[in-house]
């Protein structure tokens, strides 16, 4: 066998990560405030695109291509070369994607096939000034609680969220929406108010400075007091309140001056914008069948038509070759984006479907009965990949009766149930044991081994470290201390 160089010819089939299957990718991730903004970009330097609203459309069907030059999206003219394929090999996107993968080369500027790369800023640097405040509050949730129904409460509280970083809402009313008890509402309230910047989340100011000197561990008597009579301070009456806190005037000068150095609205000025209301991408109630009926938001869903028409009487009237590549190039990236806003909207709608119907007992009972839920259980209803599924489910929020919730708070653990029967939920079992022990006898508290019967007994497999673990996690002290508690109680009554 002789040993030498040579020349083989080889053919073989390879995904590329083109520029337009990025943008595709960061469409579906992004919420619709931030596809708006991009589009308004694409509306300002693309002159075959238009802005699809109640105007446009009560003057130009969609049906007359001729009226206005509107006309629905039409394969771009080199269609032929982009091939379809099932999705990337890492599992990015699926195949209702990948009619932006290009088999062939890359995009080039003046080729027909789609963006310059140079053009190509987009959403990949509109967020380029780091997460705002409430997108930092958000991750900090998701690090702070482990319980799913406290995320879900939590989350919750942060759509609701004020600009000054205030959240006036009556617990009672909220705890009632959620169907959970008011106690535990306000307990995550209370929580919130200790991430950074601490003092979000209070109902008033007294409670956002109290937040705030807690800290920084100076919330003293004296302190508190002061803040419980913030409306004599208003007035400068200042005999009053020395004789309120039991202070002189030297130190009533120096608690003043103290406060005067804390921040009253802790959520204005964090970002480079003031902190907006989170506006739902989906909306949700109640049908007349007893279903529930889903919508994407109008006022926030981003849509755009091409100018067939006019796109066609240019090329028609236009002989120069550089001038007919660029009308083509624009044309292709328009219906690009026309089509790729169209899928997204279709991905969005069949994932938050495919949520409240395996969700439905928590919008109809409460939080008790959020069920288990996985990315691969919504991956495999609608056929699609984990991944493009939490890509869906990112910055994505949705209206419904319990509230504007985060769609990622509809995953939960899952446990299984005995002798093969249906898994439970995390959470709920959390709220089972919570409430096993709420109503647990004084004179026959209940201990860990037998919460496990209980819970065994309901057809929940559960070991007694997991038990020890939520009860710990729901700060439940244990039968011994409960027991001591409670025969304390009775003897002092």
């Amino acid at each position: 066998m002789s040993l030498g160089p040579r020349l083989d010819l080889r053919q073989s089939q390879s995904l590329v990560m083109t520029p337009q299957l990025r943008q595709a990718i960061a469409l579906l991730q992004a919420s619709n405030l931030d596809v708006a903004a991009f589009v308004e970009q694409e509306l300002e330097r693309n002159p075959l695109l238009e802005r699809s609203d109640a105007e446009t459309i009560a003057t130009a069907p969609r049906d007359d291509p001729a009226a206005d030059g509107l006309a629905e999206p039409a394969p771009p003219p080199d269609a032929a070369d982009i091939a379809k394929s099932d999705h990337l090999a890492d599992g990015a996107l699926d195949a209702d994607w990948s009619n932006v993968v290009d088999t062939g080369e890359a995009f080039r500027s003046g080729s027909g096939g789609g963006f310059d790369t140079d053009d190509l800023d987009g959403l990949d640097n509109m967020g380029a000034p780091g997460p705002s405040l409430r997108e930092n509050l958000a991750q900090q949730i998701r690090l702070t609680f482990d319980d799913p129904q406290e995320q879900l409460i939590a989350g919750a509280m942060l759509a609701m969220l004020e600009p000054s970083g205030r959240l006036t809402v009556d617990v009672t009313a909220m705890a009632a929406r959620l169907g959970c008890a008011p106690a535990r509402v306000e307990a995550v309230r209370r929580r919130l108010q200790r991430l950074d910047p601490p003092g979000m989340f209070a109902a008033n100011l007294s409670e956002c400075l109290a937040a705030q000197l807690a800290e920084q561990n100076r919330l003293d008597p004296a302190m508190q007091a002061l803040l419980d009579n913030l409306e004599l301070l208003a007035r400068r009456d200042l005999a009053s309140l020395r004789t309120r806190c039991g202070v002189d005037a030297e130190d009533l000068a120096e608690m003043i001056t103290e406060l005067k150095r804390l921040d009253p609205k802790p959520g204005a000025g964090m970002d480079s914008a003031p902190a907006t209301v989170i506006q739902p991408d989906v909306l949700m109630r109640a049908g007349p069948d007893g279903g529930w009926i889903l919508e994407l938001n109008p006022e926030t869903l981003p849509r755009v038509l091409v100018r067939q028409g006019f796109a066609a009487r240019a090329l028609v009237a236009t002989r120069d070759k550089d001038s007919r590549a660029f009308i083509q190039e624009k044309l292709a990236t328009a219906n690009w984006l026309a089509r790729s806003l169209e899928q997204r909207a279709n991905t969005i709608m069949k994932v938050s479907a495919a949520i409240v119907g395996r969700q439905d007992g928590f919008f109809r009972h409460g939080v008790e009965f959020l069920k288990p839920l996985t990315l691969r259980d919504i991956a495999t209803e609608v056929e699609m990949h984990e991944s493009t599924i939490s890509r869906c489910t990112s910055n994505k929020y949705i209206a419904t009766p319990r509230g504007t919730l985060e769609l990622k708070f509809f995953f939960t653990q899952a446990i299984s149930g005995t002798a093969g029967g249906e898994s439970v939920s995390a959470a709920a079992v959390r709220a089972r044991i919570k409430s096993l022990i709420e109503h647990e006898n004084p004179s026959a508290i209940l201990s860990d081994d037998q919460i496990v019967t209980v819970l065994r007994q309901e057809g929940v497999d559960i070991a007694r470290r997991t038990v020890a673990k939520y009860r710990d996690a729901l700060s439940i002290p244990s039968s011994t201390v409960r027991k001591r508690d409670k025969e304390g109680k009775a003897a002092s009554a």
